[in-house]
């Protein structure tokens, strides 16, 4: 019997051995998604498909383009979705935008590149804002709203889709979106 377990040694050491590294084990090794990076690290590169100057777009189409988005209140959360049956964030933007002839393009992270970045004090009503699924401002954007008023240094409303209550207006100082937040963008 010894002789027979004698030749087996070498190999169930080398067994044992290798067991312990990580020779075996199998990866877990995830690929990163396929997003943009965060638009926080990047200037803003597109144009919206219809340009318009700002006084224009300030007195002739926010007022519009807030009257509509507010429309789309209590309409369910849909990912895709772009109307009142059902519509994510992108979706209110893309919609509100287009039913008075300004096309944005469908994405967050696209629209996120439209325009031209507003510092938080600049904020008006019209201007978009952004945000990452994660506080502290690191992954990729995931979220917008359009800036509905501004009430006060501390109160600027937006309206948006959210995934568990439907299109809403909330704070940007909330304590859910204030730390989330990544930058504001007025896209003409």
């Amino acid at each position: 019997m010894k002789t027979l377990l004698r030749p087996l040694w070498p190999t169930a050491l080398l067994v044992l051995t290798l067991s312990s590294c990580s020779f075996f084990k199998t990866s877990h090794y995830t690929p990163p998604a396929q997003r943009r990076p965060v638009a926080a690290n990047r200037k803003p590169v597109g144009k919206p498909l219809k340009t318009v100057d700002t006084q224009t777009y300030q007195k002739g189409y926010v007022p519009q383009v807030v009257k509509i988005a507010r429309t789309y209140t209590g309409t369910p959360y849909r990912t895709g979705g772009q109307t009142s049956e059902g519509m994510d964030c992108s979706g209110l933007i893309f919609a509100s935008f287009n039913t008075v002839g300004l096309q944005m393009p469908r994405v967050s992270w696209q629209q996120s590149e439209v325009g031209y970045e507003v510092e938080v004090p600049q904020i008006q009503p019209g201007d978009l804002v952004f945000f990452v699924p994660d506080d502290g401002k690191s992954g990729y954007v995931s979220h917008t709203g359009i800036v509905t008023e501004v009430r006060g240094a501390s109160n600027i409303m937006f309206i948006h889709a959210s995934s568990s209550r439907g299109v809403r207006e909330d704070n940007l100082y909330s304590s859910y979106f204030k730390g989330r937040f990544v930058k504001a963008v007025r896209p003409f």
